[in-house]
C-alpha cells in the first residue's frame, strides 16, 4: 500500500479550523483517509482531494428580479460610504463572488480565478460550461468574476450576487451556473421582485426551491415601502408574499421585510439588518452541516457511481476483446477444417510427439493475439471512460483504475471487480461513513441538551 501524502489544500483547511471548528477539523482527517483509498484504487493523484471537489466556506447567494433591491441590499449591507461611490450596479449581468479584503477599494478579479481555486465556488466550472455549449468554457470572464470587499460582515464568508432574473431569453450557462450557486449555497437570499415576472430561469428558481425545501436555506427578502410607513402591515405584507408563493408551490422559507430606501443610504444603522444578521449568523453552521453531507456523499459515490462505471467498462471491454477473439479462432478452426479434408492434418494432433507441438505453438499464436485484442479494445474504454468522467463532473480518474486492469493475468482470465476492489476496502469506506455519521452527531450535540 502506498502511503499518499496530504495534500496541501487540506494542510491548509486543517490550520484554519486548528481552532475554530473541531467538527470539520475531524472531518478533514476522514477526507485524508478517503484520499488514502481513491489513491490506492487509482483514482486520484498524490497531490489531489476529494475535499477540493466543494468550498468549505459558507456561501450566500442572493437572486432578484429586474428591480434595484438587491444592489441597494448589498451596497448599504456590505459597503461603507467610500465604497459605495463604486457600488455594485443595479443590473449586473454576470455572476459576481464577493469576498472580504482589507484593502480600501473593492478590487475586481476575471473569473478565471475562481475557475482554479477549489476554496470557492464555481472551482472547475468551465469543464461544464465547456460540456454545455462548444467553446464557451474559454469565455468564462463572460460569466464570473471575483469582486473583494473590505467589509466585516464578509470575513469567513462567500456571497454570490447572481444576474438580475427578467422575462427574456436566458442562456443555457445562465441556468448551469444558477442552478450551481444555489446548490452550493448555505444560505439563498430571494428577493420578492424575482416573482413579478415570468421566464425560464424564474421557473427553474421555482424548481430548485421546491426540490429542496427540506431544508433552510430559502429566506425572501420583502422591499416593500408601504411596511416602513407602517410597521403594523408588516404581517399583512407577508401574509399576502406567503400566499402568493403557495400558490407558486412554495410553502417554507423565512420572509423579512427589508429596511426602506432612506435608511439604506446610511450602511451604520446595524438594527435595521437585526433579522438578516441573526440569520447569516446561523450560516456557519449550515456549511459545517453541508461538508458533512458531501462527505458521506463523496464515500458513498465510490461505491454507488464511481466502481460502476469502471465495471460497466470492464464488461464491454471484456465482451469486445472475446468477441474479437472468438473470431478469430473461428477463421483458424476454418483452416484447420480445410486442411483436414485436403491433407488429414488431424492425425498430427493424436501424434504423441507433434501433437503437443501443434497446441503449444496455437497457444503462442493464440495468446498473444488475444492480449493483443485487448489492449486494442481498451484504449476504446480509456477514451469512453474519460468522456464519461467529463458528463459526470468527477475528479476520480475512472480510466487510471481501468488501466490497472490491463495485467496478463486479468486479460485471459475472467475477473468482475475492478483491482483493488475488494472486502477490505469496503469495510474501510464503511467505517469512514460510521465516523462522518458520529460528527454529525456530535454536532447536533452542540445544540441539544439531550443525554443518552
Amino acid at each position: 500500500m502506498t502511503e499518499k501524502t496530504t495534500s496541501k489544500h487540506l494542510v491548509n483547511l486543517e490550520k484554519h479550523f486548528a481552532n475554530d471548528n473541531p467538527v470539520l477539523l475531524k472531518s478533514a482527517k476522514i477526507f485524508h483517509d478517503l484520499d488514502q483509498i481513491e489513491h490506492e484504487l487509482g483514482l486520484i493523484n498524490n497531490d489531489e482531494t476529494t475535499a477540493s471537489k466543494k468550498s468549505w466556506w459558507p456561501i450566500i447567494s442572493l437572486v432578484s428580479g429586474n428591480s434595484s433591491a438587491k444592489s441597494r441590499f448589498i451596497n448599504s449591507y456590505l459597503m461603507n460610504a467610500q465604497q459605495q461611490i463604486a457600488g455594485v450596479p443595479a443590473f449586473n449581468q454576470k455572476f459576481t463572488v464577493l469576498l472580504h479584503n482589507s484593502q480600501t477599494h473593492p478590487a475586481t478579479l476575471p473569473g478565471t480565478a475562481l475557475d482554479v481555486d477549489p476554496r470557492y465556488p464555481f472551482y472547475q466550472i468551465s469543464n461544464q460550461i465547456e460540456q454545455l455549449l462548444k467553446g464557451e468554457g474559454e469565455r468564462l470572464n463572460a460569466y464570473l468574476e471575483l469582486k473583494t470587499i473590505n467589509s466585516d460582515r464578509l470575513k469567513s464568508k462567500v456571497f454570490i450576487d447572481t444576474p438580475n432574473i427578467g422575462a427574456e431569453a436566458t442562456n443555457p450557462v445562465n441556468l448551469l451556473l444558477s442552478k450551481q450557486s444555489i446548490d452550493c449555497s448555505d444560505l439563498v437570499f430571494v428577493f420578492s421582485d424575482v416573482f413579478e415576472s415570468t421566464s425560464p430561469m424564474q421557473l427553474e428558481l421555482i424548481q430548485q426551491i421546491i426540490n429542496q425545501q427540506d431544508s433552510n436555506k430559502f429566506v425572501y427578502l420583502v422591499d416593500e415601502p408601504l411596511a416602513a410607513l407602517n410597521p403594523a402591515k408588516t404581517n399583512e405584507i407577508i401574509s399576502s408574499w406567503q400566499r402568493k408563493l403557495l400558490a407558486l408551490g412554495l410553502n417554507t422559507g423565512q420572509f423579512i421585510i427589508l429596511p426602506s430606501a432612506q435608511n439604506n443610504i446610511n450602511p451604520n444603522h446595524q438594527a435595521d439588518f437585526f433579522e438578516i444578521d441573526e440569520r447569516i449568523a446561523n450560516v456557519n453552521n449550515d456549511r459545517t452541516y453541508r461538508v458533512l453531507e458531501n462527505l458521506e456523499k463523496n464515500i458513498r459515490d465510490i461505491e454507488n457511481v464511481v466502481i460502476p462505471e469502471v465495471k460497466k467498462g470492464m464488461i464491454t471491454w471484456k465482451e469486445r476483446a472475446n468477441v474479437s477473439s472468438l473470431f478469430v479462432m473461428s477463421f483458424i478452426a476454418i483452416g484447420a477444417v480445410f486442411a483436414e479434408i485436403e491433407l488429414g492434418v488431424l492425425d498430427f494432433l493424436f501424434d504423441p510427439i507433434l501433437g503437443p507441438i501443434i497446441i503449444v505453438v496455437l497457444l503462442a499464436v493464440l495468446i498473444p493475439t488475444h492480449l493483443l485484442i485487448c489492449k486494442l479494445h481498451a484504449k476504446f474504454i480509456i477514451k469512453k471512460l474519460n468522456q464519461r468522467q467529463k458528463e459526470l463532473n468527477l475528479m476520480e480518474n475512472l480510466a487510471q483504475l481501468f488501466e490497472m486492469n490491463l495485467t496478463t493475468t486479468r486479460m485471459l482470465f475472467p475477473f468482475s471487480e475492478p483491482l483493488g476492489w475488494n472486502k477490505e476496502i469496503k469495510a474501510r469506506l464503511s467505517l469512514l461513513i460510521n465516523k462522518t455519521k458520529g460528527l454529525v452527531q456530535d454536532l447536533n450535540d452542540d445544540f441539544s441538551d439531550q443525554e443518552e
